[in-house]
């Protein structure tokens, strides 16, 4: 007899469907699997058999062969063991005869019969729900995330048996239900702007890059406060939207960093790699391709701390995401497409000991400081709008009591110029002035003809590349944006001159 019941894989961040095929024919007693199998799918016999007869039902002694279609697509994991263990049971005749057309089946078997919970769930079912699929079975710690997909009927077992009974009619299980009314946000113990003394110019800079996504560069000396003024970022960020926790959520459903409860992400990522990251873990891949860093800070901040640390090539794999907002990864088998629209904060020392232009602490040659800076190329430079002299804050300064602006009351002000970009892109596939690329910026971008002299002298002077001025135009945008102004001002267009201009670097530095 035969049998076909439907499962899925992931590629990339993505769903796709997998038909699982079984056939129990006569002949010497042997389990065969085909289908481009890895050897985790293929070890899917053992587990299978040893879990039904575990569950109280025996497998005739017979030859039975499943495969795994479409053949061309490897496949990988243990999310089919459940649908093979179905599919053997129905071409066996020992369940019943039902229609399984618009069921997806997902799930790891123990070999007790368990079932066990697998990554990736919510790709899948979204995938599934979008191609007309209405039910999904799936392990019970998987299912509350399965029913963020908004209309899939979601049910989830612990057994197989209760899977059997199901199937049978002999239980009355009810769809999970996702309550979108329980959900709260993640609490985070963030450092608050408020408790920053001094930096008053940097902390404008970090509010204008999280009200239009814009990268950043803060250069100092040691100790100034970049790593701090970093971490208290995500405390002003906008919250995220629904869209955008999905896109999120399903990132780390894939990698398995989902937190147990399977709640949808409310917080944006905050990702800061050690420099000793490799490019690959920063870029995704491997012998099972996996979303690196850059994917898990997709739609939030990737914060790389003392930045010519890094190796040369991981910094320079951070170019192509940076413009396009995804990462591409050949393999021979397949390539895979991951997000990758992320924010970068990063911090740099303007020398190896951290202390120069100040020669009563640092003892770096002129050559030294040249070559620790010379790691940073032009073209990764070139793609940071917004680059930041940090200063040390003064004695005075430091033991003042802390008086400054609240996160909370900055993030206000974010969430409003937020909320001018979100109806002024309505009808866009962006979320925010930094993602506008260079056809639009003359739809939604009107200089006036001073603004526009004064941006070609910058060019003619060598402060400004052709793709320095887009992004002081976008750059521009946003603070018009805080503000709360519909056009660009003289104002707006100075101060992100300011903010974005090369020439502001500690006194002798070259970094910039």
């Amino acid at each position: 007899m035969f049998s076909k019941v439907l499962s899925s894989a992931v590629a990339g961040v993505s769903g796709t469907e997998i038909y699982v095929e079984a056939d129990v024919s006569d002949g010497l007693p042997m389990f065969t699997m085909v289908g481009y199998l890895s050897s985790s799918v293929r070890e899917a016999s053992e587990r299978v058999r040893t879990a039904i007869r575990n569950s109280g039902i025996m497998l005739p002694p017979k030859r039975i062969t499943v495969n795994l279609s479409p053949a061309d697509i490897r496949k990988d994991g243990t999310v089919f063991d459940l649908a093979i263990a179905l599919s053997c049971l129905l071409a066996a005749g020992l369940v019943p005869e039902i229609s399984l057309d618009r069921t997806m089946i997902l799930g790891e078997l123990g070999l007790d019969g368990s079932i066990k919970p697998v990554n990736g769930v919510l790709s899948m079912v979204h995938h599934g729900y979008s191609d007309g699929i209405t039910d999904f079975i799936v392990p019970s710690a998987n299912a509350r995330e399965a029913a963020i997909v908004d209309g899939a009927r979601v049910f989830g077992f612990s057994r197989l048996s209760e899977v059997l009974e199901f199937i049978e009619g002999k239980a009355n299980v009810r769809p999970t239900v996702y309550e979108a009314a329980s959900e709260e946000e993640t609490s985070t113990d963030l450092p608050d702007f408020s408790e920053i003394r001094g930096q008053e110019m940097l902390k404008r800079g970090l509010t204008i890059a999280a009200a239009g996504f814009h990268n950043v560069l803060m250069l100092g000396a040691a100790g100034a406060g970049k790593s701090m003024l970093a971490k208290c970022l995500p405390g002003i960020l906008p919250k995220l939207t629904f869209q955008e926790s999905i896109e999120v959520t399903k990132i780390y459903s894939v990698s398995g960093l989902l937190p147990d409860t399977g709640t949808l992400m409310k917080n944006r990522p905050f990702r800061a790699p050690h420099h000793t990251v490799s490019e690959y873990a920063l870029t995704g891949g491997g012998a099972i391709p996996r979303p690196g860093e850059i994917s898990l800070a997709h739609n939030g901040v990737l914060f790389l701390d003392e930045l010519p640390e890094f190796k040369k090539s991981a910094l320079e794999v951070l170019r192509q995401p940076m413009e396009d907002g995804v990462i591409r990864i050949a393999r021979v088998q397949a390539s895979y497409t991951y997000p990758a629209d992320f924010m970068l904060v990063a911090a740099a020392n303007p020398c190896p000991c951290g202390y120069y232009p100040d020669r009563k602490r640092c003892r770096c040659t002129p050559r030294m400081v040249s070559a620790y800076q010379g790691k940073l190329s032009g073209p990764l430079l070139d793609r940071i709008d917004i680059r930041m002299e940090v200063t040390a804050v003064s004695g005075d300064a430091l033991f003042e009591e802390a008086s400054g602006e609240t996160s909370e009351s900055i993030r206000m002000r974010v969430e409003a110029a937020r909320k001018r970009q979100e109806e002024r892109y309505a009808g866009e596939k962006i979320r925010f002035n930094s993602q506008l690329s260079g056809k639009m910026l003359g739809t939604y971008i009107r200089l006036s003809d001073s603004q526009e002299e004064m941006l070609h002298a910058c060019v003619t002077s060598g402060d400004l590349s052709a793709r320095g001025v887009y992004r002081v135009m976008r750059l521009a945008r946003t603070i018009a944006d805080l503000s709360d102004h519909d056009a660009i001002g003289d104002e707006d267009l100075t101060e992100a001159l300011f903010f974005r201009n090369s020439n502001l670097p500690i006194e002798g530095s070259v970094i910039l």
